[in-house]
């Protein structure tokens, strides 16, 4: 196997549960995914029967600020790996986004939905799906929302230091998906490549919810319940660009073969037990 982005939050996680496989992850300093020539040097070099394409540009405002970008790095890169991989025949996991959907909907979103993306990172990410399909038979998507997990300061870390700063917060309530852990995405995912699966994934944790009531979550979990978290919405917030209202996806490829991931709360409190973040969590 190979990860581009692989000392990320999900290339680490991948890497783990991978742990059986002989593994090279690359992070950015040593291949930059927009770089042509030095893909296919190290798709020749290592010779992976599967490349897992979780590089990204995941700072939805930088995307926005900069969508020339935001189109290199999550739209033509996912082709120029796509092509070097079909030079040595092997296979493609692209991980995307719900954010390839506009939230119109009310019910989760299947994988046969069609995209409508209403920002730049969205754009971005249905492009680099769009182009390594094109360029890519044995290809697949996965679609996931809201990561979080082990590696770097997320939404649960960033909840807790903003809670101990300010002790009130504000969350929006029309912004709806899935919080998904990094561990269980990634054990998915190794799932899918053993399988040898091609299409379009949506994997996600069960269930869904709000940002605020994401926060309200965490701050119960760690025994914050004093906290207040008041509600507001995108507008109010003053988001300076829109993000889906309801984007929640629905698992049903990945359920046929037997992959189902649990809800989000119950990865949410594994989670939370782990170091260093219940170091947080008052005794």
């Amino acid at each position: 196997m190979l990860i581009t982005g692989g000392q990320g939050q999900l290339g680490r996680a991948l890497q783990s549960a991978l742990s059986d496989q002989e593994v090279e992850a690359p992070g950015h300093a040593e291949l930059d995914v927009t770089d042509r020539e030095q893909v296919r040097k190290a798709l020749a070099r290592f010779t992976p029967a599967t490349v897992i394409h979780a590089a990204a540009w995941t700072d939805t405002t930088g995307c926005e600020r900069d969508q020339d970008r935001a189109m290199l790095v999550n739209g033509e890169a996912a082709a120029i790996v796509a092509q070097a991989c079909r030079e040595i025949d092997a296979a493609m996991v692209y991980i995307s986004t719900n954010e390839v959907f506009d939230g119109a909907k009310t019910t989760p979103y299947v994988e046969d939905d069609a995209p409508n993306p209403i920002n730049a990172y969205g754009r971005s990410k249905l492009e680099g799906e769009q182009r390594a399909r094109e360029a890519l038979d044995r290809c697949c998507v996965v679609r996931t929302s809201w990561l979080y997990g082990p590696g770097r300061d997320s939404f649960p870390e960033k909840i807790l230091a903003a809670a101990r700063e300010s002790r009130a917060l504000r969350l929006v309530t029309d912004e709806v998906a899935s919080p998904t852990w990094t561990v269980d995405l990634a054990g998915a995912i190794a799932r899918l490549v053993r399988e040898g699966a091609s299409g379009v994934f949506h994997l996600t944790n069960g269930d869904s919810c709000s940002r605020k009531e994401w926060a309200q979550e965490v701050l119960r979990l760690a025994g914050l319940n004093e906290i207040p978290v008041e509600p507001t919405t995108q507008s109010e917030y003053g988001a300076p660009f829109p993000k889906p209202a309801f984007s929640a996806l629905a698992n049903v490829n990945a359920s046929r073969l037997g992959i189902t991931l649990r809800s989000w709360r119950r990865a949410l409190a594994d989670h939370m037990q782990r170091a260093p973040i219940a170091e947080r969590m008052p005794r």
